[in-house]
């Protein structure tokens, strides 16, 4: 892990690069499968399963007999504490739902908005070495809140060539009954072209390496999708009162979910920062994930800077996925923070609790897009549909207004549809 000290500011946006591939180098390789998977459906996930997951499968869907099953091969405890998160997080969510409020902007004019829920949408879930259930109950639990329709899952094959019986259990128990073994960009593309077995969705959503990123973007050009989610990343900032062993782990945590992920942490402190990166090199030697965790610490940071406002300034322009403030009197930065996915308040808020059970969504964005974009919510869900009821008063109201603007456009048909009414009602 690199110590960088006082780093002039010129410099700052070099330091905030992200170690991942440009979407560029993947493009070829993503339109391929694209045009593969629209071209021969089936066919081509099959082929693509086995040529990157070494795994031949005939069928995709889960059986919903193996859907039912999948709570007899998942401890109780493991259990328990999935029904911890799933409350906190539908507690949360919750909270988001809005009132329809109606408007009168003016005498006989009513407007409102109504929210409806995206009919058919897809959820992507890493597996691989580190299948994240965690991320069924994050994308699964506001989808059904929101009453989407169809919801469909998919995921890629363990090496036995099943998905890991705790996903299929966390779907079970928030209502998922359509899962396919597939993953990877085939898995993405499958979602957005639908195929013989896999149907077309409305919007995407679920995090990934940078080959479901890449994906995900040429997605974008058939359906929506919820937001570039791509290699983990976290921020720390620590002054004097961080406690080291702490930052240290929140470090670690997000730098073994994978080789293209970064941390950083910001202090103002160089000793408080040197412990760190000690605390760093000895909790790093009991990690099972340690060789991915060393690849990770290569492409990352532990900068020193003048003052706490440099630190935000400095997290503001690289916008990190999650931001910890490991400081004295973190609620005083609140407002001072205008780019972050989710942000941690104080030694004790570690990234891990917003990663489970806090309750909050993980499913946040990366790669600077914090900057432009919010982390999933129960409104990703959603889409808003505005209403209006003009009476006669309205129309007599708001019409001639309409006509004067109508006809400085040149729009003789739009104005004539105010003129019929106005004159019908004379």
């Amino acid at each position: 892990m690199q110590l960088i000290i006082n780093p002039e500011k010129t410099i700052w946006p070099a330091l905030t690069k992200r170690p991942v591939k440009s979407y560029e180098q993947l493009e070829n390789l993503v339109k391929d499968i694209f045009k593969d998977v629209k071209d021969n459906g089936d066919e081509a996930l099959k082929k693509y399963t086995l040529q990157f997951d070494t795994i031949a499968l005939e069928t995709f869907q889960v059986d919903k007999t193996v859907l039912a099953s999948s709570i007899k091969n998942v401890p109780i405890p493991l259990q328990k504490a999935i029904k911890l998160a799933k409350k906190n997080i539908e507690n949360f969510h919750t909270a988001q739902k809005q009132k329809i409020r109606i408007i009168k902007t003016s005498k006989g004019v009513r407007c409102w908005s109504e929210s409806r829920a995206i009919e058919k949408v897809g959820l992507y879930i890493p597996g691989g070495s580190a299948p994240l259930f965690s991320t069924v109950l994050m994308l699964g639990i506001p989808a059904v809140m929101a009453g989407c329709k169809e919801i469909i899952l998919c995921t890629p094959p363990g090496k036995n060539g099943e998905i890991n019986p705790v996903i299929l259990y966390t779907a079970h128990l928030i209502g998922i009954k359509t899962i396919f073994t597939i993953g990877g960009i085939q898995s993405i593309a499958a979602l957005t072209l639908g195929t013989q077995s896999i149907p077309r969705v409305d919007k995407l959503f679920g995090p990934g390496n940078q080959f479901v990123t890449a994906a995900k973007q040429e997605a974008q050009k058939y359906v929506a999708i919820d937001m570039p989610a791509g290699p983990s990343e976290v921020l720390i900032i620590a002054d004097k009162n961080a406690v080291p062993s702490f930052v240290a782990s929140d470090l670690l945590a997000q730098a073994e979910h994978g080789t293209d992920s970064q941390v950083i942490v910001l202090g103002t402190d160089k000793i408080m920062l040197e412990k760190i990166v000690q605390e760093v090199n000895f909790q790093l030697q009991k990690l099972p994930r340690k060789e991915i965790v060393l690849k990770t610490l290569e492409n990352s940071k532990a900068i020193l800077l003048q003052n706490l406002n440099d630190c935000i300034e400095f997290s503001n322009l690289y916008a990190p996925e999650h931001l910890i403030l490991a400081v004295k009197k973190p609620e005083q930065l609140i407002k001072k923070i205008s780019s972050a996915g989710s942000v941690f308040l104080g030694n004790y808020s570690c990234e891990s609790a917003g990663d489970y059970a806090s309750g909050t969504n993980h499913t946040l964005p990366t790669n600077g897009f914090a900057r432009s974009y919010s982390g999933v919510s129960l409104n990703s869900f959603l889409k808003t549909i505005s209403f209006q009821e003009i009476n006669k008063k309205g129309i007599k109201n708001i019409g001639p207004a309409i006509e004067i603007m109508a006809e400085a456009e040149g729009l003789t048909a739009h104005k004539n549809s105010v003129s019929v009414r106005l004159k019908s009602i004379q």
